[in-house]
């Protein structure tokens, strides 16, 4: 496939003593996509679709945030916060030479919020299944996956089996797959990429946070797409409309099978949204293979 051969460069950034870790690809030429993740992927979430953009001629950046992937996990003293991700996202933002295209899922689309809310950091939001306000079973199924198996796994296989029953509707992984979402620890023993105190120290306070997003959301004054799962049960009609009202110039394009990783459950049609937005911002640049797109 064309689009697998976009050069890939790392590229690392400081911040409180800590090391964060991105992924560019293509040159730095071409107008600029920031891609972010979510609670517990990495930026290898992003790594198809960056490359499609980079082929069509744009500067794709994948970063993985701080305490996950190749990123540097937070001192003992110092905890994960909704703050610190927003500063980390903005420096990101400031490594282009104009603003980029934000393309956030789930807690990287909320951080993508507040920072442009609050830094006018993005030049265009795109949000990936995620609202001001989400449904809480939705993230209880998340936090579930994240918290199970804290003593880790014996193999790679025993992962594997964890990640099968969690997402039953994707084709099984790999062991070579897997492996970069693992670590294995002076005990032998292989555990997910992130640090597990991300998992409480990003929940509190959530009532708190969502009402502090819904008025992020208000302030939002740039081209917005929203793009959604219709199986996702992680946002809803009732959440999706409470956005668009807070939001009322953004667009909303709903991938009719995929769950909550819309990307990674169909990734031509994801692809193909994002990529008739920015044709109708203007931005240079589209992706260089036909793509399957949900009417």
């Amino acid at each position: 496939m064309e689009w697998a051969s976009a050069t890939v460069t790392p590229v690392r950034l400081e911040a409180d003593g800590v090391v964060l870790a991105a992924e560019r690809f293509g040159d730095d030429t071409g107008p600029g996509l920031l891609f972010t993740h979510g609670l517990g992927q990495t930026a290898g979430a992003w790594r198809q679709v960056a490359r499609r953009f980079a082929v069509a001629g744009w500067t794709a950046l994948a970063a993985d945030a701080r305490g996950h992937g190749a990123s540097g996990r937070n001192p003992p003293h110092l905890p994960y916060s909704p703050e610190l991700l927003v500063e980390d996202l903005r420096r990101w933002a400031a490594t282009f030479p104009s603003p980029p295209v934000l393309v956030g899922a789930s807690m990287g689309g909320l951080t993508g919020m507040v920072a442009q809310a609050l830094h006018g950091c993005f030049s265009a939001l795109v949000l990936v299944d995620i609202t001001p306000r989400w449904e809480p079973e939705g993230v209880a199924r998340i936090l579930r996956f994240m918290r199970a198996h804290s003593d880790g796994f014996g193999s790679i296989e025993q992962a594997i089996d964890a990640i099968a029953s969690y997402m039953p509707h994707r084709p099984r992984k790999s062991a070579q797959a897997l492996s970069s979402l693992l670590v294995r620890d002076e005990d032998g023993r292989w555990r997910w990429h992130w640090d597990p105190r991300l998992v409480d120290d990003m929940n509190r306070d959530v009532d708190v946070r969502q009402q502090q997003l819904v008025e992020a959301a208000r302030r939002i004054d740039v081209p917005t797409l929203l793009v959604t799962g219709g199986a996702s049960d992680v946002v809803s009609r009732d959440t999706i409309d409470e956005f668009l009202a807070l939001v009322p110039h953004a667009e909303h394009h709903l991938v009719a099978d995929a769950r909550h990783l819309v990307a990674g459950d169909d990734n031509d049609a994801f692809a193909g949204a994002v990529a008739r937005f920015l044709a109708g911002l203007g931005i240079a640049g589209t992706i260089s293979r036909p793509v399957a797109v949900e009417p």
